[in-house]
């Protein structure tokens, strides 16, 4: 059969990582799961409930393209709560997973042929639905001795996508870092994406959205991280008002509509601020013992993470092989962790990212069986 060369992206690492970790629990191995940026809690009751109920009286067919009214309006409500921003609800696009939000942002915003910035490290999935899509992504090397904060590229680009917090490193953007890049971006009429997917997920201070600088930008959000809904598939876009009729003819061709039970649960979410709150306290906690173990491991050239739930750390001392290195963890010491190829095509064959999102016990087991691995490996 014929294929396209469009189709000829990289693997996501840390899905195989997933998947070598199973074929062990399968096996019988006890695995502890640093790898992937999924908390280890279920949705918020609230959540739960409302989709419950939502099953016992309503078809869940399908919904408008553009999501649930109510669900928009609650949406733009958090921005008001969380940002002193008023927002117009129809300016909000409920998507698919933020997956479906860069597929949309990217197709709405760029030609075949043009060219992306991206940082390096950041979320491999850029560059990859990029590719995907005939765009060229051209890597921002970041660096944590300036805790990873992005420059403009000087190589020409049409668009700019940026983190905060960012993954895998965690580094939260100031104001002014986003004002900076943003006015250089207006300069230069290039299109400015924000991924604000781990805002709520913050240990010092509150994370920026893009919104509170300009509404001349595309700001991507999720309820996977701080809601806790991975699975769910449920994300969210704000757009500029003249964009909104452009995506919504585009998301009604690819998509028809996200999930409409994750939208109703989405609703119930928005109401769990307990709940997710005591979901950040076990991050900060899980933080913290990061912080303080890993540098007596050997794992000690880090970047404190502002927000998210990683660590990224360099293993130049230890290994030039990023990869052999974590299967050489998942095998040996049952933990699983990712390596930074995954992030940083470069550069990533010497550092490696933990996550702390799990429960704090597992994040201590983890944390004492690499102990024991280094050790023993010297």
């Amino acid at each position: 059969m014929r294929s396209s060369s469009r189709s000829e992206v990289d693997p996501f690492i840390v899905m195989d990582v997933m998947e070598a970790a199973r074929k062990l629990e399968q096996s019988g191995r006890s695995i502890i799961h640093m790898e992937v940026g999924q908390p280890g809690t279920p949705a918020p009751k609230p959540a739960r409930d409302a989709l419950a109920a939502a099953m016992e009286r309503d078809a869940l067919g399908y919904t408008v393209a553009l999501g649930l009214p109510e669900l928009r309006r609650r949406i733009a409500e958090l921005y008001q709560d969380w940002y002193g921003i008023t927002l117009d609800p129809s300016r909000v696009v409920v998507t698919a997973g933020s997956s479906a939000a860069f597929l949309l942002a990217f197709t709405a915003l760029f030609d075949a042929g043009e060219s992306v910035g991206v940082t390096e490290p950041g979320y491999p999935s850029y560059r990859q639905i990029l590719k995907s899509l005939n765009l060229t992504p051209v890597g921002i090397p970041t660096h944590a001795a300036e805790r990873h904060v992005p420059q403009l590229p000087s190589a020409p680009v049409s668009g700019l996508i940026v983190a905060s917090p960012a993954n895998p490193t965690g580094t939260m953007l100031s104001h002014a870092h986003l004002e900076a890049l943003i006015g250089a971006c207006d300069a230069r009429d290039i299109a400015f994406i924000s991924d604000e997917i781990y805002h709520g997920v913050q240990y010092e201070g509150r994370a920026v959205s893009a919104l509170e600088v300009s509404d001349d930008v595309y700001v991507i959000n999720s309820f996977s991280k701080y809601f806790s809904m991975t699975g769910w598939r449920l994300g969210w876009m704000v757009v500029p008002a003249d964009h909104v009729r452009r995506i919504e003819r585009l998301a009604q061709n690819m998509f028809i509509c996200a999930p409409h039970a994750a939208q109703v649960a989405a609703i119930g979410a928005l109401d769990a601020q307990a709940e997710t709150q005591a979901m950040l306290d076990v991050y900060r906690a899980n933080r913290e013992m990061m912080l303080q173990r890993l540098p007596q491991i050997g794992f000690d050239r880090i970047a404190p993470p502002d927000g998210a739930f990683y660590i990224y750390a360099d293993i130049s001392r230890h290994s030039d092989d990023a990869l052999a290195f974590c299967q050489e963890v998942l095998e040996d010491a049952g933990v699983a962790i990712t390596p930074g190829l995954d992030f940083d095509p470069h550069r990533g064959h010497q550092t490696v990212r933990f996550s702390y999102a799990g429960a704090s016990a597992d994040i201590a087991e983890g944390l004492d069986r690499l102990a024991t691995f280094m050790a023993t490996r010297g």
